[in-house]
């Protein structure tokens, strides 16, 4: 597989209305996998060696993104899905790789700017259930 663009991987919003909307000026974006291990060694380990149950714990992913302010109908939508608190949808779309799609919550919310600048956003999600893949 050749190296693919960074501007080809999306980060895009349910719209309400049945579609997704990708969120503007994004200049980075991140999508991270963790899962706990559920350590179950006993004095009876053979050579106390840790042992790790397989398929336990919790599995969770982390997005992020930052960039260009630019107040697109996206901007709006990712601040009232953030101040109402709301649970959605997101899509993350890997280039020849597949798509992530599932419930996130916007657990941070930032915007900085210079006085000889442009004015810039951060923000942070957490997964909140079940991510589906689908292969490209």
């Amino acid at each position: 597989m050749s190296a693919k663009k960074g501007k080809d991987l999306l980060l895009k919003i349910d719209n309400g209305g049945g579609g997704y909307v990708t969120v503007a000026g994004l200049r980075a974006r991140r999508l991270a996998f963790n899962a706990a291990a559920v350590d179950v060694t006993d004095a009876e380990s053979a050579g106390r060696w840790r042992e790790l149950l397989a398929g336990a714990g919790v599995q969770r992913a982390s997005l992020s993104g930052g960039g260009l302010f630019k107040d697109a109908t996206s901007d709006a939508l990712v601040r009232q899905v953030f101040f109402s608190g709301e649970i959605r949808s997101w899509q993350v779309v890997i280039p020849d790789f597949g798509t992530v799609t599932g419930p996130f919550q916007i657990v941070a919310l930032e915007y900085a700017g210079r006085h000889d600048g442009e004015v810039t956003f951060e923000m942070a999600l957490e997964s909140a259930g079940e991510l589906v893949f689908g292969a490209a």
